[in-house]
């Protein structure tokens, strides 16, 4: 880090040297900046100090070039204005040189000048002194004398003139001064002077504060820490905290046991500080044999078993001696009282081992006797027993010193299968003996617990035309019980699904869970249909619970659209007629076709395949509609064939196609000079559309009534369970959200036709069409039967922008309702 840094500096140092030998050539402009102006800062205008009119920076081309390899300014185009582009570091760029310019060129490229811009970067005082350590440290022997100098780390400061480093400064103490040396650069080196004589053993270690201060206003600084170490000579013999030592210890202890610490402290350092630990040279055998020291620490162990009854105190010498070239030592007295104590603890003794407790077992029921005893005798020999808390079992006194395990309340052996139940014995003594033992007692099951299934409800999907013994879903039942208990058969319940039985649709392995289909669906005959799976245990007496299996047929698209109009039940060909007098725009007829198919399977797009003159007539994408591209000419011929395809949106795609012969006329729909008949003409017609309106309307009331009793019906049935269905669904990114019914009478053109439409089409939806031909007089009415749609938005959107001005639309209470499984 601290080269790439050094290559920087040279770089800069360098480039710095370049823009001195470019500057002695005078500029023609010069500016003065201070380091760190933000980006976007004003430097100057150059276009105003060198004489150029706004309109004349675009048109002569006024650009600025650096000689550098990043770009520090820009030129505003607008007015000129030379700006800051970067944030420019003095110190990264000029280091500490009291001159920092960047030189620039000005170029007018129409016609070609030149011009030198010089902009001298001034010092700001950013940079506060930095030493290069945090912490200096400094050995000074003891035995220094005073006048010794010591010299320490010069700080850094990037900065230059007034603003760069000016002074030291050194905390108060009682030892040392600061004064300062210069080199022969001129740098300033602070040195620390010994005034006074130093002593490691009544301060080893001296901490100052060396402050770096500039010459800046306000002025900043740096500190660094000097710690100085004061090393040792031994001078010193160790010390015991205390001469005699007076400890007790009980009979009981156990060999290996640190009995005592002691401790001497030597003030010298190193070598001369180190203490040793032994035992005084005429120590007995008898103590060498049960005591032991630790020759470095200082502990004293008891070795051996101590016995009251043997002694009852024992004296020993200790000797604590330095490791110094002369070694100094000194030595302490241990007095060791020995206590008699209640040394055995209580005994547990289980005369009946624990047996397995069913979990139906009454309360009072006998698990286990337990007796206890304590070799001690008179009060350090009476024990009591007692047993861990919060467990269903209770101690039941007998005679003496027995005890009878039973429970105390009933038992649950799926919350608990198992209680390991901690029994502690306690004497009477002083200090108190204890004693525990650990018992395990097993609960036995009893079938006390149903299956239960992982869900309550089950949503399944599976696709049309998919192959008989597919895996449709597998459910999973668990029993908390054990064994038997717990070994589940899973069966299906025989319940009616279009008056067929579900086991004709479907069986299921009963070990398991799995659900196969036993033959393939028709969605187009069968969308949803449940199942209801029993789960029962092996236990005695059994116990079962269901669960419900919601089965989704999706939609495959395989049917192909069916055209509905033009009829062609009379041949392969329908012919339409209109006027020669048509215009732009005129619709000639409307296609209009159905699918079986739902969702996305069902969105239909209609395609002009052929035509007798192409440029006459266009087919809309969406509505099957066929205007007219332009209006009639007299060279047209008056027979034109259209072949219209008619396509889906499924995965493979499905067609159809149909042929239509357009007859060009004279005369057709011109006006009628008897003002009576035709107005006779228009209120028959206008009578007949309001008529099959109102049968439009009626039907698809009908029909959503239906749909409602259908839906709330199925919802108190399935309310008894965990989850809920049959929700509304009003939420859709359509973006005429409150159209739930349309009823749409277009009468453009001799085709007069009612499209219905009724729910959002995001959700399933139920769609009519009513459609009136212009071959016959009474003008046929055709319903379409519903159809299914699943996310018809960007379809509406598009139906939407497609509707003739003269359409009329009425609104009704949405008819949709959809299926969800919200499990609680």
């Amino acid at each position: 880090m601290r080269t790439q840094i050094q290559r920087k500096i040279r770089f800069w140092q360098a480039l710095f040297c370049f823009a001195v030998l470019w500057s002695n050539t005078e500029a023609q402009l010069r500016y003065t900046i201070p380091e760190e102006l933000k980006e976007g800062s004003i430097v100057g205008n150059v276009a105003k100090d060198l004489g150029l009119e706004v309109s004349e920076i675009s048109n002569r081309k006024l650009r600025i070039a650096s000689e550098s390899a990043k770009q520090y300014f820009s030129l505003n185009l607008r007015n000129g204005d030379l700006l800051v582009n970067e944030i420019i570091d003095r110190e990264t760029f000029c280091g500490q040189s009291t001159s920092c310019v960047l030189p620039l060129q000005v170029i007018i490229e129409d016609p070609l000048q030149f011009y030198r811009v010089e902009v001298d970067i001034q010092d700001i005082n950013d940079n506060s002194p930095n030493f290069l350590s945090e912490i200096n440290v400094i050995e000074v022997p003891e035995s220094t004398l005073t006048g010794a100098r010591f010299r320490l780390e010069p700080a850094q400061d990037p900065d230059a003139g007034t603003n760069s480093l000016r002074t030291y400064s050194l905390n108060k103490n009682d030892y040392f001064v600061l004064q300062m040396k210069n080199d022969k650069d001129g740098t300033k080196v602070p040195e620390i002077v010994l005034e006074k004589a130093v002593d490691r053993e009544k301060q080893s270690v001296h901490h100052l504060i060396l402050t770096g201060i500039d010459g800046g206003d306000p002025a900043r600084s740096g500190t660094t820490q000097i710690t100085i170490k004061i090393l040792d000579a031994n001078d010193n013999a160790p010390i015991f905290e205390q001469d005699l030592y007076e400890i007790k210890v009980i009979e009981s202890t156990v060999p290996g046991t640190i009995i005592l610490t002691v401790k001497a402290i030597d003030s010298d350092d190193g070598a001369n500080s180190e203490v040793e630990y032994s035992f005084g040279a005429h120590t007995p055998e008898i103590i060498q044999r049960l005591f032991a020291i630790n020759p470095v620490t200082g502990e004293l162990v008891a070795s051996n078993h101590l016995d009251y009854e043997i002694s009852t105190s024992y004296k020993i010498d200790i000797r604590a001696k330095d490791k110094g070239p002369l070694a100094m030592e000194s030595h302490c007295r241990i007095q060791v009282a020995v206590l008699d104590v209640n040394d055995n603890t209580p005994e547990i003794t289980i005369t009946s081992s624990p047996k397995p407790v069913r979990e139906d077992a009454p309360t009072g029921t006998m698990v286990a006797l337990i007796n206890v005893k304590d070799l001690d005798s008179g009060v350090n020999g009476n024990v009591t027993l007692d047993m861990s808390p919060g467990t269903p079992f209770k101690l039941k006194p007998t005679f003496s010193n027995h005890y009878a395990l039973v429970t105390n309340e009933r038992l649950d052996r799926e919350a608990f299968p198992t209680y390991q139940i901690e029994l502690k014995a306690k004497d009477s003594g002083i200090p108190h003996l204890l004693s525990s033992k650990l018992i395990t007692v097993n609960i036995l099951d009893v079938n006390d617990n149903p299956p239960v299934f992982s869900e309550p409800v089950y949503c399944v999907y599976i696709k049309e035309n998919s192959a008989p013994g597919s895996i449709l879903a597998s459910v999973t039942a668990s029993d908390l019980d054990t064994g038997d208990n717990a070994q589940i058969v899973y069966s299906v319940l025989d319940t009616n699904t279009r008056d067929i039985l579900v086991s004709s649709y479907v069986y299921i392995n009963s070990e398991n869970g799995s659900i196969f289909s036993m033959h393939s669906f028709d969605y187009e005959k069968t969308k949803v249909f449940h199942i209801v799976v029993h789960a029962k245990d092996n236990g005695s007496p059994s116990l079962s619970s269901n669960a419900t299996v919601h089965v989704f047929i999706l939609d495959q698209n395989d049917n192909a659209p069916a055209v509905i109009y033009p009829s062609t039940t009379m041949g392969s060909v329908s012919n339409q007629r209109m006027p020669r007098s048509a215009k732009v725009g005129h619709l000639a007829t409307k296609v209009t076709a159905v699918d079986a198919d739902s969702g996305h399977n069902a969105w239909l797009f209609y395609r002009l395949v052929e035509a007798t003159d192409a440029s006459l007539f266009n087919v809309n994408l969406h509505t099957g509609e066929v205007r007219t591209k332009r209006s009639v000419l007299e060279q047209d011929d008056p027979s034109q064939r259209l072949l219209i395809e008619v396509k889906d949106n499924g995965e493979p795609i499905q067609s159809t196609t149909v042929t239509v012969d357009i007859l060009i006329e004279e005369g057709i729909n011109e006006p009628i000079s008897d003002s009576r008949m035709k107005t006779t003409e228009s209120n028959k017609k206008s009578g007949k559309i309001t008529l099959y309106l109102i049968i439009s309307l009626g039907t698809v009331s009908v029909l959503s009534l239906l749909t409602l009793f259908t839906l709330i019906v199925k919802c108190v049935r399935n309310s008894l369970g965990s989850s809920h269905c049959c929700l509304w669904r009003t939420d859709s990114g359509y973006k005429n959200s409150n159209r739930n019914l349309q009823i749409q009478l277009n009468t453009d053109g001799p085709i007069k036709y009612v499209e219905v439409l009724g729910g959002d089409m995001m959700s399933q939806s139920q769609s009519f069409g009513s459609y009136l031909s212009p071959m016959s007089e009474f003008s046929d009415l055709t319903l379409v039967k519903p159809s299914s749609t699943t996310n018809f938005t960007d379809t509406l959107n598009v139906l939407d922008a497609s509707l003739p001005d003269s359409a009329w639309i009425f609104e009704s209470q949405q008819v949709s309702a959809c299926y969800f499984c919200i499990h609680s």
